[in-house]
């Protein structure tokens, strides 16, 4: 059996990444997205196991120190991070597995799983980002400046993934993203003995 694909997906704030991704699992039965651990409390609503693992400082810390965890950080005094083994089981069962992650996070994973699959989704201009976030309607300007500050520093990082997709329009961003999994599935060191399978070799 192939092993399954690792796709790290970064964007900025009101890229578009969860609609995005929203129909990318809609059109592929074998993705599976991964579920983060989490110092923090749930919020209402939240179930364990599938918006987080939530767990305590002291068993997060331990998943750290045994080498549990792909990549974590630490963010407004919570502890944040991607659990292994779940991903590992997926992948080793020939299931591609998405990390929707932020850009710190997508450094560590390239690091520590150079066979992984980045994808930064860019809105096409700053103006559009703006107006989407405007159109929200959900925050006051103050934090609208700050979340555009953070997805300027954040689109510097851009160039350093494998793939950047523009999104524009859902449907053609949600294309761009099924031909890189395409793409990847088909690349010659996935598919090791294939040619000697075909020549009966």
């Amino acid at each position: 059996m192939k092993k399954g694909i690792l796709l790290v997906v970064s964007a900025p704030s009101a890229g578009g990444k969860g609609t995005i991704l929203k129909e990318l699992f809609q059109q592929n039965e074998t993705l599976r997205m991964s579920v983060s651990a989490t110092t923090r409390q749930p919020r209402p609503g939240e179930v364990d196991g599938k918006d987080y693992y939530f767990v305590s400082r002291e068993t997060f810390q331990q998943w750290v120190d045994t080498g549990s965890m792909l990549e974590h950080a630490e963010y407004v005094g919570n502890c944040y991070g991607t659990p292994k083994a779940p991903v590992e089981e997926w992948l080793n069962q020939g299931l591609d597995v998405v990390l929707e992650i932020d850009v710190q996070g997508g450094s560590q994973i390239k690091n520590l799983a150079p066979d992984c699959v980045s994808v930064f989704i860019t809105p096409p201009t700053m103006e559009v980002l703006e107006k989407r976030l405007r159109d929200r309607g959900t925050e006051d300007e103050e934090t609208i400046c700050k979340r555009l500050a953070t997805a300027r520093q954040e689109l510097t990082f851009a160039e350093g993934y494998d793939y950047i997709v523009i999104n524009d329009k859902l449907e053609d961003a949600v294309e761009d993203m099924q031909a890189i999994l395409r793409s990847e599935k088909r690349k010659s060191a996935r598919n090791p003995g294939f040619i000697q399978r075909v020549l009966n070799i």
